[in-house]
């Protein structure tokens, strides 16, 4: 596995900044859920990025993820007036679940934990 070069890291901070500013914005009249972008992955020729999001509230993070899949164009262009870019990238939206592991992992201790007080 390669490692990312300064520009990727560059560029993929650079989304993660504008994102946070343009997606509240694009998702304020569909959902109340907060959204969050935990993580941006840029591969070496910058031309895509994948959007690692965190969704917590009552939407289901699959109709928030549609929803943003939907509105790419959109967001792409709010993008290009927010940040000078050489190249917009194609935008990728998934799910991450790490938040969810590790919210299930720490439930798990809490109960052990808890089971080991009683005992």
């Amino acid at each position: 596995m390669r490692t990312e070069s300064r520009r990727q890291k560059r560029m993929a901070s650079l989304l993660r900044e504008a994102l946070s500013t343009v997606l509240p914005a694009e998702l304020r009249p569909y959902s109340s859920s907060l959204v969050s972008v935990t993580r941006v992955e840029v591969p070496a020729d910058l031309r895509t990025a994948r959007v690692l999001l965190s969704v917590f509230g009552p939407a289901d993070p699959e109709e928030v993820r549609g929803h943003l899949e939907r509105r790419t164009g959109a967001i792409r262009h709010r993008l290009a007036a927010a940040a000078e870019f050489k190249y917009n990238p194609q935008l990728v939206f998934v799910i991450d679940a790490s938040a969810d592991t590790v919210e299930r992992i720490s439930r798990i201790v809490a109960e052990n934990a808890h089971d080991d007080k009683t005992r």
